[in-house]
C-alpha cells in the first residue's frame, strides 16, 4: 500500500487547518455577541490562532498514526 508521505501529512494538515482558522474567526465574530460574550477582535484572533496550533499538531499525529495502521 502507499503511504502518505510526512511532508504531505503536514501539508494537508496546515490547508485543512487553514480553513478551519478562517471558519472558525468568522464563526466567532458572530457568535461571541450574539451569547454576549464581550471580546475584542484582537483576543478573537489569539483565541483562535491557540485552536489553530493545536490543531496541526493534532492532525499531523493523528494522520502519523492512522499512516502507520
Amino acid at each position: 500500500h502507499m503511504e502518505q508521505s510526512k511532508n504531505k501529512s503536514l501539508i494537508e494538515s496546515v490547508i485543512q487547518t487553514v480553513i478551519g482558522l478562517v471558519t472558525s474567526v468568522l464563526i466567532q465574530v458572530i457568535l461571541y455577541p450574539i451569547m454576549g460574550i464581550p471580546v475584542t477582535f484582537f483576543q478573537n484572533i489569539i483565541i483562535t490562532l491557540v485552536f489553530f496550533v493545536v490543531s496541526i499538531v493534532r492532525g499531523y499525529f493523528v494522520r502519523r498514526i492512522f499512516n502507520k495502521l
